[in-house]
């Protein structure tokens, strides 16, 4: 049930296996290599100032730019840079955007001082190793930066063909180019300093790019792309100096904690900490770090307890979005970071999602990108409906229109396809079936380490009826790599309940659900329900099912399982009146129920749900 949220290695025997050479690893992706044009005659002409004003320009325009696009910077030279990037149209709008920063804050320096950067991107396999990236993908990207002009980009034809239907800069076509130590020659695209600085604004997405027009003079840096949040040092209100280590490694620990958010840009540490001490103002700290949303707390020891206060808030508007306390034992205070870190992330998570889906459904549905078609699609798939389904679905095809390769959204629209079938909602069951699985293979090609299209591929693919164990791994990934993500203990609940293991299930439903009390009981509610049911304490189940269908009347599953529940109690009269509403939910009363791999517990669950069906006489 979306509402609520929900590799194997070969072994041999032989010793020469063991003990030979892990294989080196190998990716696709997305190279950047930049230089500075003239970079010995600006050194020659006033060092020390060509290397402060470079350290200026990494500190506002380059390495924030990097960071909003999902890029990794491999290495640096004195002149240049190598930079892997997940995606060709990620690493293509940093460089335009960086070039374009450029102008902005070069332009009152004399043209002989100007730092210019000259940007060749390509897209290829690469080698790793050690934290460097090698390979003809790497040569080839650090030969077209020679072929560009200061100010400009260059990019391969393999780049191109990635961007082609998804940005519409200019591109020009220079033909085949022979390089140094390449050999074959390579198709190369030119986009001129000139050119770029003719884009339309509206051509380019927003970003933490900011133009500082001097050193003295900043403005305030943009958003990114994505949410964005900083986390400030908490006040120490214990009197205790000593106390600071326990504040400073608590905020490293939530740092860390939300970095593990995907859709979220997470300022570094070293960026938050520089407010260790002051007076702030949110507004003025949201302006300076080019972030939406700033959590702040404060850390009060009284004997061995500890209290940990925190809060979000809007830095845009000021207004408060969450405020909480934590209480705990001094007794083992690594434990309580650990402790206080994975909830306040796991609070945080959808009040942040929450206040981004309000911003995207209250902004025009004329400035839709991807990423607002998502927020919108989710806000209508987290409604217990079928028509926010169906409406979530039209706006996740538009999502994947903009963007083929936009993992969150094909999943999500997996989920929905799921939704549909186990309500009996679809026309097209069948369809439902296929799609819901092509979604969820698609969106796991490129899920990389992201837990949210991880948890949900795994349970769509299990659903309708894959491997449950693999379906299980890739589900249980998900708690692993975040384990604040309370959506992900629901659908590691769900799988278990699914393979017959009703009290682990139990277990994952009540953590999620103690990282995210407010979020309302939902799916894992139901999932506590389901077990009891299966264990066989059938008044337990009755309430916590009972209350489920108050809050989610439309859910056809939880009526299905409290209509079985109350038959094997031998409450006939009120199984029949369950289903009697059940079918004004949904026409489909009985389903196939073949997601629940145990055959025992699937015909006890469909046993009870015929004896409901069916009337007196």
């Amino acid at each position: 049930m979306f509402a609520s949220d929900a590799n194997l290695e070969p072994t041999g025997n032989s010793m020469a296996q063991e003990e030979a050479e892990p294989r080196a690893e190998r990716r696709l992706v997305a190279i950047l290599a930049a230089d500075i044009a003239g970079y010995s005659r600006l050194m020659g002409i006033d060092e020390e100032g060509t290397l402060r004003a470079l350290k200026g320009h990494r500190r506002a325009l380059i390495d924030p730019g990097i960071a909003a696009h999902r890029g990794r910077i491999v290495k640096t030279t004195g002149d240049g840079m190598l930079v892997e990037f997940a995606s060709a149209v990620d690493a293509v709008r940093c460089a335009v955007e960086v070039q374009r920063g450029m102008v902005a804050r070069s332009a009152e320096m004399a043209g002989e001082e100007r730092i210019e950067f000259r940007i060749g991107i390509n897209v290829g396999d690469i080698i790793v190793e050690g934290g460097d990236i090698f390979g003809d993908g790497v040569n080839i990207a650090a030969r077209l930066e020679a072929l560009c002009e200061p100010g400009g980009l260059c990019i391969s034809r393999a780049a191109r063909d990635h961007i082609r239907d998804k940005l519409g800069f200019p591109f020009a076509d220079l033909g085949e180019q022979n390089v140094k130590n390449i050999a074959r020659p390579i198709r190369a695209f030119g986009l001129t300093a000139k050119a770029i600085a003719a884009l339309p604004a509206e051509s380019l997405p927003r970003s933490v790019i900011s133009a500082e027009p001097t050193p003295t003079e900043a403005r305030p840096l943009a958003l990114p792309d994505k949410p964005s949040i900083a986390v400030l040092p908490f006040q120490n209100m214990s009197g205790d100096p000593e106390q600071e280590y326990f504040a400073d490694g608590m905020v490293e620990e939530i740092i860390t904690a939300l970095s593990r958010i995907r859709w979220l840009f997470v300022i570094a540490r070293n960026s938050s900490f520089t407010y260790k001490g002051k007076a702030v103002d949110v507004k003025q700290v949201g302006r300076e770090l080019g972030v939406r949303y700033v959590l702040e707390g404060s850390v009060r020891k009284a004997g061995n307890r500890m209290r940990i206060t925190g809060q979000l808030i809007d830095a845009i508007s000021g207004a408060h979005l969450w405020a909480d306390h934590f209480d705990g034992s001094l007794a083992d205070v690594f434990e309580l970071q650990d402790k206080v870190a994975i909830s306040v992330a796991g609070v945080i998570e959808p009040a942040l999602q929450a206040a981004e889906i309000r911003r995207s459904v209250e902004r025009p549905t004329n400035d839709s990108t991807a990423y607002d078609l998502y927020l919108r699609a989710l806000s209508y798939a987290l409604t217990w409906g079928k028509q926010g389904l169906i409406q979530a679905l039209d706006l996740l095809g538009k999502a994947t229109e903009r963007d083929p390769h936009y993992c969150p959204a094909l999943v999500l629209a997996a989920r929905c396809h799921q939704d549909l079938h186990v309500n009996g909602w679809g026309e097209d069951p069948e369809a439902n079936h296929r799609e819901g699985i092509d979604l969820a293979r698609r969106a796991l090609h490129g899920a990389g380490d992201d837990a949210f299209v991880l948890g949900n591929a795994g349970y769509v693919l299990a659903y309708f009826g894959e491997d449950i164990s693999v379906a299980m791994e890739l589900a249980d990934r998900a708690p692993a790599l975040n384990p604040s993500f309370a959506r992900g203990w629901v659908i590691s609940g769900w799988l278990r309940l699914w393979s017959g293991q009703p009290d682990p299930a139990t277990i994952h439903f009540e953590t999620s659900l103690r990282l995210s009390p407010r979020a309302g009981g939902g799916s894992a509610f139901v999932g506590i329900g389901v077990g009891h049911f299966f264990a066989r304490r059938f008044e337990k189940a009755r309430a916590i099912l009972l209350q489920s269908l108050q809050e989610h009347p439309t859910w056809a599953p939880t009526h299905r399982f409290l209509a079985s529940c109350y038959a094997h109690m031998g409450r006939f009269d009120e199984a029949r009146d369950i289903v009697k509403r059940l079918r004004d939910v949904t026409p489909l009363v009985i389903p196939s129920a073949a997601h629940w791999r145990n055959p025992e517990d699937r015909e006890f669950y469909l046993q009870g749900l015929r004896l409901a069906a069916t009337e007196p006489g």
